[in-house]
């Protein structure tokens, strides 16, 4: 695993600058939706970033009164949140990867919402965890709206997904609060929208026909998609190379 460096690191200026345009490219999507920009929630993916980068941009967000969390997609990359200048600062924890079983204590003691239940036996690792920890964790059902095999995830269909969300509405630690998805990987617009647009989808007939009204967010879009998930209805967006760059 790669970290950045302190040579490496943004400046406080230019993390602002970068902020700034992403925070214009996603009010500008906001606004030809019909939506508040405010209303979206920018999950930081700070994968290799320093405690001190991550500090800064959650600084800048809070002064531009914006709904914040940082999210690790590597369980290695959970235990800098310890630093100081992360422990207490208040903001939600998300954990955005693929999961191994093996992980799920860790994931559970760190995130308070889960975006990548995508299939039974992590549910169970899950629910298990958290029992033994006694606590109450947020989770999103992941699905595989591009059909692609590099990804993981439930097919996007009612027959698919049912079963997980009934099992998750019954269980006692985990609470569905919503379903994620990661866009179609192609430079064809049409095809990404497709693909995320299958989400909201998928999401308003689940709440409809398994009355599951509190399945509300869609966790869909990144750096290079973000304006069509908000156009298309994301309620958490996931940023990172759009501020902190290219990973070394």
């Amino acid at each position: 695993m790669t970290r950045t460096s302190a040579a490496d690191q943004l400046p406080a200026d230019q993390l602002a600058a970068r902020l700034d345009d992403v925070l214009a490219r996603l009010d500008a999507a906001a606004a030809r939706a019909g939506r508040d920009g405010r209303e979206i929630t920018l999950l930081l993916a700070t994968k290799t970033r320093t405690p001190q980068e991550v500090a800064v941009v959650v600084d800048l967000l809070r002064a531009r009164d914006r709904r914040i969390a940082v999210g690790e997609n590597r369980a290695q990359e959970i235990a800098k949140h310890a630093d100081p200048m992360l422990a207490d600062n208040g903001v939600p924890r998300h954990f955005i990867g693929r999961l191994q079983t093996n992980k799920a204590r860790d994931v559970i003691a760190f995130a308070q919402t889960i975006h990548s239940v995508d299939r039974e036996d992590i549910a169970d690792a899950l629910e298990r965890r958290a029992a033994l920890a006694g606590l109450v964790r947020e989770v999103l059902v992941q699905v595989n709206t591009s059909g692609e095999e590099s990804k993981g995830g439930f097919a996007p269909t009612l027959e698919a997904v049912g079963p997980i969300l009934e099992r998750l509405r019954g269980s006692g630690t985990l609470r569905p609060v919503g379903l994620m998805t990661i866009g179609a990987n192609t430079s064809d617009a049409t095809a990404v929208r497709a693909s995320l647009r299958g989400l909201r989808e998928l999401r308003d007939q689940v709440r409809t026909e398994l009355e599951l009204p509190e399945l509300e967010h869609l966790s869909m879009g990144m750096s290079g998609d973000l304006e069509i998930a908000v156009e298309e209805g994301a309620t958490i967006v996931r940023v990172g190379s759009a501020l902190f760059g290219a990973r070394p």
